[in-house]
């Protein structure tokens, strides 16, 4: 009994890092699904269709109930820019990810994914968003980490070297179905650096949609509406562009086969419970500590699809991996020290203001 009370102790002193292990779990199966659907024929197009739309009926009874007494204004000026920002930010990067990934790997779209904070990093800068001291040690390591990430993407991308080879799983030994279909587009070099240039193109989408988000966020702060509202138009507005690419009937039929579970895993676990986790740990430890944890998605996508199909490995993809985690890192660092640094700064002048106004009072 008093070990299973201490066991329950300690779970619940690290549920963040449980929540946190979890859901990169999640996002490895994510990448894993994906990859999975592409190789057995599913359009990208339709994928992203079916699973905005899963999503969106998912968290409306969450943004109904939750939300319900937030009576946040909504005109048609600001509908209009949700419309705009779902369209140039989710609609385009999802499009463009499951695109992409049906001509790479589940471990590179993992990988992709670290490339992020850099990219919005750099976009920032140049919107003047973000400002850079390169006399001070954040300011440093911000700019060294952004060259690390896309450094090691490329490395990632374009540089093979020799086998790593995990339990004796060589590319000899490829199975039939999602194996196969993974070595047939991963054989061609035209195709897997295209599918990384559109990879690059889908993060930059990505990082442009979190840039635009401040703003939104501002205008609607009702956030599970306003990310319901934006599954809903990204949904419709895929539909449309999946409508005009893909004629054909049979490729919109969902079986109970690995489609269906790939769309359905997308849409509800992804979107729907490691939202409400996330959201859930950045109150509870800050949003720093969640962007930590997001290398273990490379690592577990890229063990989990060795085992799963036998996909092939090399030491440049390696040595990519490390030089992202590594800017990863480095970018997260110099971002913790600012923040801490301008939060020290602002309770200093605070400190220099109540004495101020101390000393005028007695005066």
């Amino acid at each position: 009994m008093r070990s299973l009370r201490s066991f329950f102790m300690v779970t619940e002193s690290n549920k963040a890092y449980i929540a946190m292990l979890f859901i990169q779990c999640v996002y490895a199966g994510m990448a894993l699904f994906s990859k999975a659907a592409m190789a057995k024929g599913m359009n990208p197009c339709v994928f992203v269709v079916y699973r905005q739309a899963f999503a969106s009926l998912a968290l409306a009874p969450f943004a109904f109930f939750t939300e319900r007494k937030n009576s946040s204004p909504l005109s048609c000026e600001l509908l209009f820019k949700i419309f705009l920002v779902s369209l140039f930010g989710i609609t385009v990067s999802l499009n463009l990810y499951y695109f992409a990934i049906s001509y790479t790997s589940a471990t590179f779209a993992a990988a992709s994914t670290n490339l992020i904070p850099a990219i919005t990093f750099i976009m920032a800068v140049l919107l003047r968003l973000e400002s850079i001291s390169i006399k001070q040690w954040h300011g440093v390591a911000k700019v060294l980490g952004s060259m690390l990430c896309v450094s090691g993407a490329l490395v990632f991308a374009f540089v093979k070297g020799p086998l790593i080879k995990l339990m004796n799983n060589y590319p000899t030994e490829l199975s039939q179905g999602v194996s196969s279909s993974s070595s047939v587009k991963s054989s061609s070099k035209e195709e897997w650096v295209k599918g990384c240039l559109v990879m690059l193109l889908a993060n930059t989408a990505w990082s442009s949609w979190l840039i635009m988000q401040v703003s939104i966020a501002k205008q609607y702060p009702a956030k599970l509406r306003l990310t319901t509202l934006q599954c809903s138009f990204s949904c419709m507005q895929s539909a449309v562009w999946a409508v005009a690419v893909e004629r054909n009937v049979s490729s919109w039929k969902l079986g109970w086969d690995v489609h269906l579970l790939s769309v359905a895993y997308c849409g509800i676990i992804v979107t729907g419970i490691t939202y409400w986790m996330q959201v859930w740990v950045i109150d509870k430890k800050g949003p720093v500590f969640t962007v930590i944890f997001t290398p273990l998605a490379l690592i577990i996508t890229a063990i989990s699809s060795s085992f799963l199909w036998k996909e092939v490995l090399y030491l440049g993809s390696g040595c990519g991996a490390i030089l992202l985690v590594a800017g990863l890192y480095c970018v997260l660092w110099g971002k913790n020290k600012e923040g801490n640094r301008e939060m020290s700064e602002a309770k200093s002048s605070e400190a220099k203001d109540v004495v101020l106004q101390e000393c005028i009072t007695h005066q």
